[in-house]
């Protein structure tokens, strides 16, 4: 009964398709994410979608790949948080982005490390999420 309690407290935090979009092996159904899970999948959708992917809604998604190839310093970085910041200000209206850490892990390799701190608006519960983001994509081919 406990849990049955805990999880009517989070259904604010809402439920859908998992990303990528998969069916369970045994019964073919749609495999679906809940809760916290729905929340960080939602965050990945919106970090890997570029401006114009989704043609009802245009302006959804984040449009990091316009970084891709830029030089890695410290503008870069305030551009990246600013984009990620607004981005998810503007299309994921179940939390409040409190932080973005840009930090290059490997500049050889073009790997971003990106850390968003944030809430949940209804319970001002913390969490973070790591999102890595490569400035070089595509550049290990041929190695």
């Amino acid at each position: 009964m406990g849990s049955l309690r805990k999880n009517k407290k989070k259904e604010f935090l809402g439920s859908g398709w998992s990303f990528p979009v998969t069916f369970s092996v045994g019964n073919h159904e749609l495999v679906v994410t809940k809760y916290e899970n729905n929340i960080k999948d939602s965050i990945d959708v919106i970090m890997q979608t570029n401006f114009g992917e989704r043609p009802m809604n245009p302006q959804f998604g984040s449009g990091l790949q316009q970084f891709f190839f830029q030089e890695m310093n410290e503008t870069l970085k305030s551009e990246i948080k600013d984009v990620i910041t607004s981005s998810l200000l503007s299309n994921e209206p179940r939390i409040s982005v409190l932080n973005v850490e840009v930090e290059y892990v490997d500049i050889e390799n073009g790997l971003v490390e990106v850390t968003i701190d944030y809430e949940y608006n209804q319970t001002n519960t913390r969490h973070n999420y790591v999102y890595p983001f490569y400035l070089k994509e595509g550049t290990n081919i041929g190695r």
